[in-house]
């Protein structure tokens, strides 16, 4: 199963929040933590971290903390997880190196790199300032449905 850690999750609740404070100055690394009932220690080692990726800026002092080195609106969720967990792929022969023992015999190497891309994609078109939760509808709508990842 495809799953985010922990560490991502935090990253990108600690970006919305950001986000959605922009206007009030920089916010503290306890602020956040306090606010999502995030351990304080983690958070300030995945906040450093997203600052050595460029998505935010740190500041010292008295009303030092954090704010975004952009605008929420160009920053992708693709991006934070990246800072976080480094290169994304959701099996090995994806990769860069991309061999094992089967490599010779393998008939879903291409598959699965598609599916890698078609992930990447949409996180990529996901905005830290578009992340908003939405309660779920019970409506069934009768418009055309969800559109699918083909694999041939």
């Amino acid at each position: 199963m495809l799953k985010l850690t922990k560490k991502a999750d935090y990253a990108l609740m600690a970006m919305k929040h950001l986000a959605e404070h922009a206007n009030e100055g920089a916010c503290s690394a306890k602020d956040v933590a306090d606010s999502y009932g995030i351990p304080l220690e983690a958070l300030a080692k995945i906040l450093q971290r997203l600052v050595k990726a460029g998505l935010l800026h740190s500041q010292h002092g008295m009303n030092g903390g954090y704010t975004l080195a952009r605008e929420g609106r160009t920053i992708s969720a693709f991006e934070v997880i990246q800072a976080i967990e480094g290169p994304l792929f959701i099996t090995s022969c994806v990769t860069v190196r991309g061999e094992c023992d089967q490599t010779d015999r393998c008939t879903i190497r291409e598959p699965l790199r598609k599916v890698n891309e078609s992930i990447e994609a949409v996180l990529k078109r996901i905005k830290i300032s578009h992340m908003t939760e939405e309660p779920e509808t019970v409506e069934i709508r009768a418009t055309k449905p969800a559109e699918l990842v083909t694999i041939t």
